[in-house]
C-alpha cells in the first residue's frame, strides 16, 4: 500500500546517522536500519503494508538508544524523534504516523501485532536478528509471510521467486 504523502530519505538518513551516540560501528545504526528498510520495503508488498511507514520506522526505531546494551525506553525516544521530525524531513498522515509511532515506541516491548504495517515493520527488524547472532523465531513474527521467512531461515530462498514474478 502506498502513502501519499512524502520523505526525503537522502536527508532523513544523513541526520538520523549524524546525530546517533552510539556510532557507525553500533549494531543498533546505520547498517542495520538499512538491512530493516530493506527487509521491509520487501515485506510490505506481500503484507499490503504502509511501505513509507515501514521505511521510517527502520530510520527511527533504534535512533536514539544510548547504548548497544539493554536501553529500556529507546523506541519511547524514537518515537518522540519521529514526532519532531515530522514536516522536516517527511510528512504522513496522521493515521500513518500513530502506527509509526505507536511500531517505534513498542517495538521491543510486544510480541506481535495484528496490524499489517506495524507487524511488518517488527518483522523486518526481528528478520536482521542474525547480526548478533540470534536465529529469528517464527513464533516473535507477526505476519504469515514474517513467519515463512523465518522458518526457512533467510530470504534468499524466496529471491528467485520474486525475480520470476518481475519477469
Amino acid at each position: 500500500m502506498k502513502s501519499d504523502r512524502w520523505c526525503d530519505f537522502d536527508r532523513l538518513r544523513q541526520i538520523v546517522s549524524s546525530q546517533f551516540v552510539c556510532g557507525n560501528f553500533s549494531i543498533h545504526g546505520r547498517t542495520h536500519w538499512e538491512r530493516v528498510e530493506r527487509n521491509g520495503i520487501w515485506l510490505a508488498r506481500r503484507n499490503n503494508a504502509n511501505d513509507l511507514v515501514v521505511r521510517l520506522f527502520a530510520w527511527f526505531h533504534d535512533s536514539k538508544r544510548i547504548n548497544d546494551d539493554t536501553d529500556d525506553g529507546h523506541g519511547k525516544r524514537g518515537a518522540e524523534y519521529v514526532l519532531s521530525m515530522r514536516g522536516k524531513l517527511f510528512d504522513l498522515e496522521d493515521s500513518a504516523l500513530n502506527l509509526l509511532v505507536y511500531a517505534c515506541t513498542w517495538h521491543t516491548d510486544q510480541e506481535r501485532s495484528d496490524d499489517p504495517t506495524i507487524g511488518t515493520c517488527w518483522d523486518a527488524d526481528r528478520l536482521d536478528l542474525g547480526r548478533v547472532g540470534e536465529i529469528p523465531n517464527a513464533y516473535y513474527m507477526s505476519t504469515d509471510f514474517g513467519k515463512t521467512v523465518a522458518e526457512a531461515g533467510s530470504f534468499y530462498t524466496f529471491l528467485k521467486d520474486e525475480d520470476d514474478e518481475k519477469a
